[in-house]
C-alpha cells in the first residue's frame, strides 16, 4: 500500500521500477520505511535539485485555476502578494519542521510523524484528514472535468456555447459520468498506480503552460476580452481571510513532503531548507503570474476557474483545457489511491488484522471501497458546479496541513527534551504554540464561511 516508492527518478540515477510515485496535484502520500530503503540503497538517494522537481510537483495543480478568483477576493494584486508572502513563510518553515520532527520521531510519512510526535488520537484524526482533504480534493477534480470538457465541446463543435448546452450528449452531467465511468473509474480499481509515473511530467508541463497562456492572453488580450471592475484594496479583512484557503491549496505539499525529506541523499535539515525555499519560490511565480495576469484580465468578471472566462473559440487555451483535463483525469486515481491506502489502514488498526490478509478479501474490500468512492465523488459534482465552493472546504483542511500538525509536532518535540532548555527552546514552542493558533483559526473561520455561503446560495 505504498506509493512514492520511485522517487529515486528524480534523481540524477534512473531506475528500472515503474514505481507509484504520487506527486500531481497535491497528492498526500504513503510510505513503507522498507521501499524507502530499498531506494536508497538502490540509487544512493535523490539529489536536492531532483528534490525541488519533486516538491514543485507535488504543489502545483488544480488549485491554480482559482487563484485569479482568490486575488479578486482578497482586493487587489497587493493583497494578494503580501497574503501570499505572509503565508509562504509559514509554509517553508512548516515543511521544515515536519523534516525535524521526522528525524527526531525516525518515521518516514506524514500520518506516522503526527502519531509518534502527538499519539495515537491525533495520528488517527490525522488520517481522517488525509482521507477527507482527498475525497474532497478528487470531487473538485471531476468539476474541472466538466468545466473544461464544456468548453471544449463546443469549440470543437464551432457552436455558441448556449446552443452546445442543450445537447443531451454534450451536458456536462453527462460528459463528467461518461468520462469518470470510462476512465477514471478503471484506472481507480487496480492495487498499483504505477501508470502515473509518466503523468506525473504531464502534470508539471500542462500547469506551466497554463500560466504561460495565460500571461500571454494578458500582454495581448483579445477584443472579446473586456474586463469587469478591479479593486486595488480590500473590502474588509474577512474578504482577505477569502482568499487564504486557495493559497493553502495551492502550496499543500506538506504530506508528501516527509517521504521527499527521506528519499534524499542527504536527508539534513540545512540542505532540506534551501530544497523547500527554492521550490516555494517557483510556485510562488507561477502562482502569482496566474493570479495576477488572470485577474487583471478579468477583474471582477473572472470565474472561479480562469479558463472558463475565455472564449471557448481560443487554440491556445483549448490546448490548456485539454492539458488541465488530462493531468486531472489521471491524477484524480492517485489521490483515491491515498485515501483508499489511509482508510485501510484504519480498517485493519481498528479490527487488529495483519495486512498480509487474504487476497481475496482484500480484493473484494478494495473493489466496493473503489465502487463507494467514485460513486459519491461524482454524485457530489454533478450538484456543486462551482469549483471554489470545494476549494473553500477542503483549503481550511489544508491549512491543518500546513499549520495545525506541525505546529502540534513542533511542541511535542520540544517540550520532550528534558535539558538544554534555553531561549531559543522557548522560542520554538511560542512558534510552535502561534502556528497551531493560526491554523485553528484559519480552518473554522473559512469553513464557518463557506458553510455559510453554501447555505445562503442555497436559500
Amino acid at each position: 500500500m505504498a506509493i512514492n516508492s520511485d522517487v529515486a527518478d528524480w534523481g540524477t540515477t534512473g531506475s528500472e521500477d515503474s514505481g507509484e510515485r504520487a506527486w500531481l496535484l497535491q497528492s498526500p502520500s504513503v510510505e513503507s520505511i522498507r521501499q524507502m530503503e530499498a531506494t536508497r540503497d538502490r540509487s544512493g538517494g535523490v539529489s536536492s535539485i531532483g528534490a525541488v522537481f519533486i516538491v514543485v510537483n507535488a504543489a502545483l495543480g488544480a488549485g491554480l485555476l482559482n487563484f485569479p478568483a482568490a486575488f479578486y477576493m482578497a482586493g487587489g494584486v497587493t493583497a494578494g502578494v503580501v497574503l501570499q508572502m505572509f503565508m509562504l513563510t509559514f509554509i517553508i518553515s512548516g515543511l521544515v519542521i515536519l523534516a525535524y520532527c521526522s528525524q527526531v520521531s525516525n518515521e518516514s510519512t506524514y500520518q506516522e510523524v503526527v502519531r509518534a510526535s502527538c499519539g495515537k488520537v491525533m495520528g488517527v484524526i490525522c488520517e481522517v484528514a488525509i482521507a477527507v482533504y482527498t475525497f474532497g480534493t478528487c470531487i473538485a477534480f471531476f468539476i474541472v472535468i466538466g468545466d473544461q470538457l464544456d468548453r471544449l465541446i463546443a469549440a470543437m463543435a464551432h457552436d455558441p456555447e448556449s446552443v452546445v448546452s442543450k445537447t443531451w450528449y454534450t451536458d456536462r452531467k453527462f460528459t463528467i459520468v461518461v468520462t469518470g465511468v470510462l476512465v477514471i473509474l478503471p484506472l481507480s480499481i487496480p492495487k498499483e498506480i504505477g501508470f502515473q509515473k509518466y503523468a506525473s511530467a504531464l502534470s508539471v508541463v500542462g500547469t506551466w503552460y497554463v500560466t504561460v497562456v495565460v500571461i500571454v492572453k494578458y500582454i495581448w488580450p483579445d477584443k472579446e476580452m473586456t474586463p469587469g471592475y478591479i479593486p486595488t484594496s480590500p473590502s474588509s479583512w474577512t474578504a482577505v481571510l477569502n482568499a487564504i484557503p486557495t493559497i493553502c491549496f495551492g502550496f499543500q505539499c506538506h504530506v508528501s513532503s516527509v517521504p521527499v525529506f527521506n528519499s534524499m541523499s542527504r536527508s539534513e535539515i540545512k540542505p532540506w531548507g534551501g530544497v523547500v525555499t527554492f521550490g516555494m519560490i517557483i510556485c510562488l511565480f507561477v502562482y502569482t503570474g496566474t493570479g495576477v495576469c488572470g485577474f487583471l484580465s478579468f477583474g471582477s468578471n473572472v470565474s472561479q476557474d480562469v479558463l472558463m472566462s475565455y472564449p471557448p473559440n481560443d487554440i491556445a487555451v483549448a490546448i490548456a483545457r485539454a492539458f488541465i483535463v488530462v493531468c486531472v483525469v489521471t491524477s484524480y486515481p492517485i489521490l483515491h489511491f491515498c485515501g483508499r491506502a489511509v482508510l485501510e489502514g484504519l480498517w485493519l488498526r481498528f479490527h487488529g488484522e495483519q495486512v498480509e490478509l487474504c487476497v481475496r478479501r482484500e480484493q473484494r474490500r478494495r473493489v466496493l471501497q473503489t465502487l463507494l468512492w467514485f460513486t459519491i465523488t461524482l454524485i457530489l459534482a454533478l450538484f456543486i458546479p462551482d469549483i471554489g465552493r470545494v476549494i473553500a472546504l477542503i483549503g481550511g483542511l489544508a491549512a491543518c496541513f500546513i499549520f495545525v500538525f506541525p505546529g502540534l509536532c513542533l511542541i511535542q518535540a520540544k517540550l520532550s527534551e528534558t535539558e538544554n532548555r534555553s531561549a531559543s527552546w522557548h522560542g520554538m514552542v511560542v512558534y510552535g504554540v502561534v502556528m497551531v493558533t493560526i491554523g485553528a483559526f484559519i480552518f473554522g473561520q473559512t469553513t464557518a464561511n463557506a458553510i455559510y455561503q453554501d447555505i445562503n446560495n442555497h436559500s
